[in-house]
């Protein structure tokens, strides 16, 4: 219903980035109104963990097709902005990471990942929970990615995520924290 209400206001492709927060369970006709009038389909990956467990018996079959369908909703803006929705759920935003990707709880269940044709890639969960996020907030040109003139918000980890394997995403820990510009952590 907000879908359609949105598209009414909207009435095409648009640059008001207006969100549907929670976008995780849809009917597979409504998918396409993200796409047609640009609205954001926000997503917390660590729900798609967290509920595959009791989905398939709430949602029924029918529906779980396009329950959590993250690569789906990535397509139809070419964008996907995730965060952690803390908290309801961890805070940690390698969780989210971890989520995205892998679709597996902390001991590697299910085999293959819940629904893994809805996985990301590591590229775009990195940029989901980082200059995504930020575009959606209209900050792209302030946050998100280190660049000249923005702030210098990043953190240092002890493990490259874009490389190491996928059950050791959850283990990932902050070396430091920086908040423009200036260190505001460091593990000792």
């Amino acid at each position: 219903m907000i879908l359609k209400i949105y598209a009414s206001v909207l009435k095409g492709k648009n640059d008001r980035r207006w969100r549907i927060e929670h976008a995780q369970v849809l009917a597979p006709e409504d998918i396409k109104f993200f796409g047609a009038y640009n609205i954001i389909p926000s997503v917390q990956p660590t729900h798609a963990t967290s509920d595959m467990y009791w989905a398939a018996a709430r949602l029924g079959k029918k529906r779980l097709k396009t329950a959590y369908a993250y690569k789906q909703l990535l397509e139809q803006n070419g964008w996907l902005p995730l965060g952690t929705d803390f908290p309801v759920e961890n805070i940690n935003p390698m969780y989210t990471f971890y989520a995205a990707v892998e679709r597996k709880d902390f001991k590697g269940y299910p085999d293959g990942g819940f629904q893994p044709e809805n996985a990301i890639s590591r590229t775009q969960a990195l940029r989901g929970i980082t200059i995504w996020a930020a575009k959606a907030n209209f900050e792209e040109k302030e946050k998100g990615s280190i660049e000249p003139g923005k702030y210098a918000d990043f953190v240092i980890l002890d493990k490259d995520i874009m490389k190491i394997n996928g059950a050791e995403l959850p283990n990932v820990k902050v070396l430091k924290t920086y908040i423009n510009g200036e260190k505001v952590y460091e593990k000792k």
